[in-house]
């Protein structure tokens, strides 16, 4: 009766320690699996951050590209207006200046006709009338004459061909015009032709008497 008393008494021993043991192996393996998901918890998060400031830069580059392509086809939306206004305005310049030559020749013909002959008058007359034609089609197509006599020279509408000493015009002023400048829609299609004034030169004779007196 004790020989099993006692028997009874160590196995009851062993399944204590048996599950003793079995308590503390799930209780490390409950430790342990709690580390592993907090482990896995900071790296999921941390991933995630890394993940945003990727996006955000991304979106970021994303919105600095569209601005600049943006402001591209503004830039060439302008430059293709500008052409076409261009076009537009200057289209005829070419155009024009095959024009000139005729209307060059015409008033020619009007200098070189004097004669008082029913022939010479009648081509005069002709002449005159074509130019006031000519004149009223350059006024349709904003083209307009460059006249200067008399006014003060400007080398963007005037090409001097000699300087002219003279004792009634202001110095640097046309003093007579060889051939007509032509302007369309304000841009130069021909400068004018001039002769500009200087101021006399003073003889050594009357400067010296100047001078004494």
């Amino acid at each position: 009766m004790s020989h099993q008393q006692s028997s009874h008494e160590q196995q009851t021993d062993s399944e204590l320690i048996a599950e003793v043991l079995e308590q503390t192996k799930q209780t490390i393996s409950e430790e342990q699996a709690g580390e592993t998901v907090e482990d896995k918890t900071e790296v999921s998060v941390e991933l995630l951050q890394q993940q945003l400031e990727q996006a955000q830069q991304q979106a970021a580059a994303n919105l600095d590209k569209a601005i600049r392509t943006q402001a591209e086809m503004e830039n060439l939306k302008k430059r293709v207006q500008k052409d076409l206004d261009d076009e537009r305005k200057y289209g005829l310049a070419k155009f024009a200046k095959e024009l000139l030559s005729v209307l060059d020749s015409l008033e020619l013909g009007i200098q070189a006709a004097t004669g008082d002959s029913p022939e010479v008058v009648k081509l005069r007359e002709g002449s005159e009338l074509t130019i006031k034609q000519f004149e009223s089609v350059f006024a349709k197509f904003n083209i307009e004459t460059i006249d200067p006599l008399g006014q003060p020279f400007n080398p963007e509408f005037h090409q001097a061909m000699v300087m002219q000493p003279s004792e009634t015009a202001e110095p640097n002023s046309v003093l007579n015009v060889f051939q007509k400048g032509y302007v369309l829609n304000g841009r130069l299609l021909r400068p004018a032709m001039v002769v500009v004034a200087k101021a006399v030169d003073k003889p050594a004779d009357s400067a010296k008497i100047d001078e004494q007196a």
